[in-house]
């Protein structure tokens, strides 16, 4: 009777080890989930964020495109202005060499032309 006790005792201890070792396998699992369910929640949070970044990077290149069409605008208006301005600066030589040269002849014509 005593082999018939102590192999009930060690069925029991095998029990005991093997329901030991499945609550910690069970608590371990029960941490994965917590530590899955914190990495999904943050995962979540971060494609939010990029999320939120992207639309703030894409209005800025919307902004930075019209600013770039705003400088070409200017650009060609100041070409323009640029234009007009040395027109207007050799409209203003050629009339003074005009005068000069009308004042010159008629210097001459009254001071050095024989009548």
């Amino acid at each position: 009777m005593n082999f018939g006790v102590d192999w009930e005792a060690e069925q029991r201890q095998t029990l005991l080890g093997s329901r030991a070792a499945l609550e910690r396998a069970s608590q371990s699992v029960s941490r994965s989930q917590t530590v899955a369910a914190e990495t999904e929640q943050i995962g979540r949070e971060v494609v939010a964020e990029l999320g939120g970044q992207r639309e703030t990077l894409l209005r800025a290149k919307r902004r930075l495109s019209e600013t770039d069409q705003e400088l070409d605008s200017s650009r060609k208006i100041m070409r323009l202005i640029t234009r007009g301005v040395l027109t207007n600066k050799i409209a203003l030589i050629l009339i003074i060499v005009m005068e000069l040269v009308i004042l010159s002849l008629l210097i001459y014509l009254k001071y050095f032309s024989k009548k």
